[in-house]
């Protein structure tokens, strides 16, 4: 019988992919992402690996405890990105759902916040 300890309540990282599009609403949802990353809420990881198959990119994805995927338009790539990648279980933040809309939404600290706000209250 092996006396080793492990811990069986720990579980994968916390991953959070982001819009990083050229409108603003797509710089509000990066940023965001990036304000989450720092302050411990999740790990924000790389989209482009997801659609590029990248295989430790997807392995990790695999392993997540949670995702969270902020889409910046109602185009919702992010969304779309993943579930082509074969994941559907995540929590999806379209920034539309906010009040903010493409190409009249301000990249202010005031909405980055607003939006890591309800980042982090969908990721608990």
């Amino acid at each position: 019988m092996s006396t080793e300890k492990s811990c069986e309540c720990s579980g994968g990282p916390k991953l959070i992919f982001a819009c990083s599009g050229a409108a603003d609403v797509g710089a509000i949802a990066d940023q965001a992402a990036r304000k989450m990353a720092k302050e411990g809420v999740g790990k924000m990881f790389c989209l482009a690996g997801i659609g590029g198959r990248i295989s430790g990119i997807m392995k990790t994805t695999e392993s997540a405890e949670s995702i969270l995927a902020i889409d910046g338009c109602p185009l919702d790539c992010v969304k779309n990105s993943l579930q082509q990648a074969g994941f559907n279980q995540f929590e999806h933040l379209q920034l539309a759902d906010l009040g903010l809309e493409k190409c009249s939404s301000q990249v202010t600290e005031e909405n980055i916040g607003k939006v890591a706000a309800k980042g982090k209250e969908m990721m608990s």
